[in-house]
């Protein structure tokens, strides 16, 4: 009924940068808070980055200052800017949305930063 996709993930080396997409389609009424969130193997999925639908902004320590979250509610899509990447930063990315009274996620867009 809803689908949220990914895109813009790729290989970069460290200090440079990637913009990432989430496009929300389907059968919508609403969307609340998005989010950004990551997962490298072995570890936890983390949250990186919310935005709440007047624009409201937080971001996760290890990304503040060089991560920036922004929306265009009539396209239904979130962006995740990424500045001076480093190693660490290497994880898959998930898009998260409250969408119709509801939490969706995407299947994940590959983000490795080399050293």
């Amino acid at each position: 009924q809803v689908q949220l996709v990914e895109s813009g993930g790729g290989l970069v080396q460290a200090g440079g940068s990637l913009r990432l997409s989430c496009a929300a389609s389907g059968t919508i009424f609403s969307i609340n808070t998005m989010r950004w969130y990551r997962q490298a193997p072995g570890k936890q999925r983390e949250l990186v980055a919310r935005i709440r639908s007047g624009g409201n902004t937080n971001y996760a320590d290890s990304v503040k200052g060089r991560f920036m979250i922004s929306r265009d509610n009539a396209k239904n899509t979130m962006f995740l800017q990424m500045n001076r990447l480093k190693p660490e930063d290497t994880a898959v990315y998930y898009c998260n949305a409250d969408v119709n009274g509801g939490t969706y996620w995407g299947q994940g867009t590959q983000v490795t930063v080399s050293s």
